[in-house]
């Protein structure tokens, strides 16, 4: 693994999305949780401030509570306009917001192997993250809708396992051989090597309503990585999992997020979520307290137990006053906290 941990882009960046209605923010390269915190938060006010000049706000959510997607437009690129002409309706449809964590690797076969062993705990990152309860005006039953709406897409959801590198490349080219896909960046997988960086890129979170939930899927995502990466170097081989297990999980997390049962698919059986929560924890634990990140997180999760996810704490507010737009104010709030 690479000591470059944690990063999105080597430049920092403010840039269109797919929809005028989304912004992209990216770090720079960060070693430590303080770096990831301080960054986040320069760039959230930086969004906030370009945004307050056309008198906008910025929110941090997967899905707005009650915005209607025909309101918005795909933005006025070759990229996003080919998408459009490739997937009508999904294109159009996609106002979504994920949080994206890349971990540096060295070795892309190394980066392979790691994203095969580090699916069994996918389920519980998105539950920690879930923050997309509603949809145009009304309540989805689901604490991470984003998710469910993005598993339309032909090449989302949890990957596959690849014996190598090679067997990954393969498929990549034969998508693009097949006119499947028009590049490797339409790769929506939950978690995929990034053609652009040396990184694996972990997508399978709604993009956080507050500084600390990014931070706190930033530290386990770097952490499971470098848990995993230890564990193969070691030579120990990662328990096979059915993929109908991972998905069913999936849906478990993105159906309950942290309020109900999840499933341990390695164990295979159910479990109260913040028992998977804590296994998780203990897991990565060596490699946290490696870079002095343990205490931090653990406050992280007990803060988020308390308070709940920002799924929670919508559902919440809107279970308190019945206003979408109280809903919003929430979510403004929080976001302008950084």
């Amino acid at each position: 693994m690479s000591d470059r941990v944690l990063s999105h882009t080597d430049e920092d960046h403010l840039e269109p999305e797919l929809q005028r209605s989304q912004v992209e923010i990216g770090s720079a390269v960060c070693e430590s949780l303080d770096e990831v915190r301080r960054d986040v938060v320069r760039l959230r006010r930086a969004a906030a401030a370009a945004a307050e000049k056309s008198g906008q706000r910025i929110a941090a959510t997967g899905t707005h509570p009650f915005s209607d997607w025909r309101r918005t437009e795909v933005f006025d690129k070759e990229a996003y306009l080919r998408l459009e002409e490739d997937y009508q309706q999904l294109t159009r449809e996609q106002v979504l917001c994920g949080c994206h964590v890349h971990v540096g690797f060295d070795d892309k076969e190394d980066a392979i192997q790691v994203m095969n062993a580090v699916r069994p705990w996918l389920p519980a990152l998105l539950a920690i993250s879930a923050n997309s309860p509603f949809w145009m005006g009304e309540s989805t039953g689901y604490h991470s809708f984003r998710n469910r709406m993005w598993q339309r897409w032909p090449t989302a959801g949890v990957p596959g396992t690849f014996r190598d590198r090679a067997e990954y490349d393969g498929l990549v080219d034969t998508l693009l051989e097949t006119g499947s896909i028009d590049s490797p960046a339409r790769i929506y997988w939950d978690i995929r090597p990034s053609r652009r960086f040396d990184t694996l890129e972990f997508r399978v979170a709604d993009v956080c309503m507050s500084v600390d939930d990014a931070v706190l899927v930033a530290s386990l995502s770097r952490a499971l990585s470098q848990t995993c990466h230890d564990r193969i170097t070691a030579g120990e081989v990662p328990t096979p999992v059915r993929d109908e297990l991972i998905y069913s999980a999936m849906w478990r997390a993105a159906r309950h997020g942290e309020t109900g049962e999840l499933i341990d698919v390695a164990a295979r059986k159910a479990m109260p979520a913040y028992e998977l929560i804590t296994s998780l924890l203990q897991f990565v634990r060596p490699a946290l307290e490696s870079r002095g990140e343990w205490e931090e997180i653990r406050r992280l999760i007990a803060q988020l137990r308390s308070r709940g996810t920002g799924a929670s704490r919508q559902l919440a507010e809107f279970k308190r006053t019945g206003r979408m737009e109280d809903v919003v104010d929430l979510i403004l709030a929080e976001t302008a906290a950084a």
